[in-house]
Order: structure tokens, then sequence, then C-alpha cells
């Protein structure tokens, strides 16, 4: 009669896990959808002036994976505290939390921006862009810059908001900032005739309203409510940040870094091999995308799960977010491999950066499942505030495998750009496998043995 019932809850509970996770995800897969149009609509616009502007663009692309790392960190610590206070029903901590929140929003919003506005003159010489196109990538990436206070701030607001359960809120404003970026990319680049000045002065303008309203949204949650007390340092809540944010920051910044060095060298392979390097990774986001948005919303749920102490929901949470993501993921790669040359064709008219960057397509898209394996196991260590594991692989991977592998095949063995991105797949492999045995050997430890 006992194991009865157990099965009978395990299967209510998988039910309920599973409905939840859908309606959450949802949401977050469509704004991760939404935000990548961002800078798709930049790349395709700007990709109709020729292969020069398409480099000015994405140029500092990594750059700007570099700069959000702090506030992608702060959100990870964040939402993983606020989630588990929520689970625990823990509202004067919730208040804390959001309080603490507009505290780092604000002062690392406002340090971000001077420092990357400073530095936009040096950045293209440091990412090794052609002498020609270094003028217009300094002017994209300052211009860029001047909304980076709202635009780092939305990250961290954004992640308090999902961890109470409210993932249409963000994806709403998501929605309202690329309706707009793209009628002032029209307007901008088009109308007036701009180029490369007019897709910088759309897209911060768009970022820069849509920050906006993630605070507005952020303090309209009833979940979240605090009063001036809350904002004021609280060194609980700040350590308890820091202990989660630091090793998230340092697997941002070790990616990031890696991403830089990465994109370094390829971009010295010239201007062109650079652009379909470049646009076939802007191209190839839009796979991977629903992995990202199924993480957020599993870093929610298992962070509830942890603060309600319920072991058996945690565990079907995580089940289920694995199975969904790598499903989709196997999908996602069949159908950008079979569509890999129109994708391209949506960013350029080049045939040769076209045909060059399909190529790189068809071989990533048999790694998607393990790409997609690896994002919502990040998730899961997210949600559970275990964020040093995630860390230590992603600085072994990104660092011995990718970067020095890329570095050997580009600058020893003067090898194609087909080598570098099976330097990338291998990375990618290497940090799923990785994670899946760092969950397999947590399963067994006390967090998760019922009481």
């Amino acid at each position: 009669m006992g194991n009865s019932a157990t099965v009978k809850r395990g299967s209510e509970t998988y039910r309920l896990v599973f409905k939840t996770l859908i309606a959450m995800s949802i949401p977050t897969i469509l704004e991760e959808v939404l935000s990548t149009l961002i800078q798709y609509v930049d790349t395709a616009m700007v990709g109709r002036l020729g292969e020069e502007a398409t480099a000015a663009v994405s140029t500092t692309t990594t750059i700007n994976w570099l700069i959000h790392s702090v506030p992608a960190a702060i959100g990870v610590a964040v939402l993983a505290i606020a989630a588990k206070a929520m689970g625990a029903g823990d509202e004067k901590k919730l208040r804390r939390v959001s309080g603490q929140a507009i505290l780092l929003a604000f002062s690392s919003g406002i340090i971000i921006e001077i420092i990357a506005i400073l530095l936009s003159p040096y950045i293209p010489i440091w990412m090794g862009a052609a002498e020609n196109i270094q003028a217009d990538a300094t002017m994209y990436f300052a211009i860029l810059s001047t909304s980076l206070f709202l635009r780092t701030s939305s990250r961290i607001f954004a992640a308090s908001i999902r961890a109470t359960k409210d993932t249409k809120t963000p994806m709403r404003i998501s929605l309202l900032e690329n309706l707009l970026n793209v009628v002032l990319n029209w307007t901008f680049i088009y109308g007036l005739s701009m180029g490369v000045k007019g897709a910088a002065i759309a897209s911060a303008i768009s970022y820069a309203i849509g920050g906006l309203l993630m605070y507005v949204a952020f303090r309209r949650n009833k979940n979240l409510k605090c009063d001036f007390q809350n904002i004021k340092p609280d060194r609980e809540i700040l350590a308890e940040t820091v202990k989660i944010g630091m090793p998230a920051l340092g697997t941002t910044f070790v990616s990031c870094m890696g991403y830089v060095v990465f994109a370094g060298m390829v971009s010295g392979m010239g201007t062109t091999i650079f652009a379909a390097h470049s646009i076939a990774v802007a191209a190839e986001e839009i796979v991977y995308i629903p992995g990202y948005g199924l993480r957020m919303a599993t870093s929610s749920l298992v962070g509830n799960a942890l603060g309600e102490k319920d072991i058996p929901k945690l565990k079907i949470t995580e089940e289920i977010s694995i199975i969904i993501t790598v499903l989709i993921m196997v999908i996602n790669g069949i159908l950008l491999y079979v569509f890999a040359n129109p994708l391209m064709s949506v960013f350029t008219k080049s045939m040769n950066v076209i045909n060059l960057g399909a190529d790189m397509l068809k071989m990533v898209a048999f790694s998607e499942p393990f790409f997609g394996l690896m994002i919502v196991l990040e998730g899961i260590e997210y949600g559970l505030g275990r964020t040093k594991t995630v860390f230590y692989i992603e600085a072994f991977s990104m660092w011995c495998i990718r970067i020095l592998a890329t570095f050997i095949c580009v600058k020893i063995m003067h090898l194609s750009l087909y080598a570098v991105w099976g330097c990338m797949i291998a990375d990618n492999v290497c940090k799923a496998l990785l994670l899946l045995l760092a969950l397999i050997k947590k399963r067994q430890q006390s967090l998760y043995k019922e009481s």
C-alpha cells in the first residue's frame, strides 16, 4: 500500500513538474529568441552593407559577452537565493534580496558603462581588427555602451522576477524591445543612411527603454517589495551573493575571455573567414536558444524545490529538464543541418561567406544535443547555488581544449576554419560529459538523500 502511494505521488509530481516547467520555459524561450533577434537584426541589416560593415559590428561581440559576465553572475546568485526563499515562503528574505538586487544592479551598471566607454577606442585594436574597420568598430561599441547602465541592470532585475515564477513579464518586455529595435534599425540604417552608426543608435535606444521597463516591472512584483532600508548594504545577503556569484562570475569571465582569444585568432585568418565565422556563430544561436530558455526555468524550479526541501521533486525536476532539453536540441540540430545555407543567406549576400559558414553550421549540428545537455546541467547547478563545479569545468575545457587546440591548429599548423570549429565542438562535448559526471556523483551525496 505504501509503495503504491509513493508511486502515485511520484507520478503526480512528474506531471506537475512537467506542466510547470513547460509553462515557465515557453516565455523564457521566447524571451531568449527575442533578445537574440536584436543582434540578428543588426547583423542582417548591416550585412547588406558589405563584409567590412559586418566585421565592424562583429568585432566587439565577444567583448560585449565579457562585459555582461558581471550582471549575469549577480543574476545567477540573486535567482538562486530568491528562488530558495520563495520555495521556503520566506517573504522577509525575499524583500532583503530584492533590495540588494537594486543596490548591485545600479552600482555595477554605472561602473561597467564608464569603463566600456573609456576603453572603446582600444578594444577593436586588441581584438586584431583590420585597420579599415577599426574606426567603425570603435564607433559602434562606444554608442552601444551608452545604454550599458540600464542594459546590465535589466539582467539582474529579470533574474529576480523569474525567481518568483514570473517568466512572462521579462518576455513581454523583450518583445517590445525587439519591435522597437526593428523600427529604429530601418529608420537609422536605411531611412537616414547612417549605416553601422545607425545600427548602434537603434540598439542603444532599444536596450535603454527595455531596461527602464524591466526596473518598473521589478518594482511592481508583489513578491519583491522592498523599502529604502532593504536597499542599504546587507552583509548576510551580500556575502551569500558573493559566495554563489563569484564562481559564476569566474565561469563567465574565463568563458568570455576564451571567446575573446578564440575570436582574435579567427579574426587574424582574414576578413571573409572572420565574417563567415561570426555570422555562423550568430546563426547557431537560434538553435540553442530553447536550451537557455529551459535553463532559466530549471534554475528557478530547482531553487524552489530546494527551498521546499522536497528532494523527490528536486530529482524529478532535474530529470525532466534534461530529457526535454536534449530532445529539443536533437530536433534543432537536424533543422540546423538542413537549413544551414538558407540561414546564412539571411545575413549576407557574399556566396563565399555563405558557403563557408554553412559548412560550419553543418559540422556543429551534430553536437547540438551535447550543447543542450551542457546548458541544462549548468542550470541545475546554478539553481542549487553550486557554481564552483561549473567554474572548474568551464576553465579546464575552454582553455585546455578549445583555446590550446585552436592555437595549435591556427598558429602552428596553419589549418583552416574547419579545424577551428572542430576544437569548439570538442570543448562543448567535453563540458557536457564532465557536468553529467558531476551530477551523477552529487546524486549520491547528502543533498539528495531523503531523511
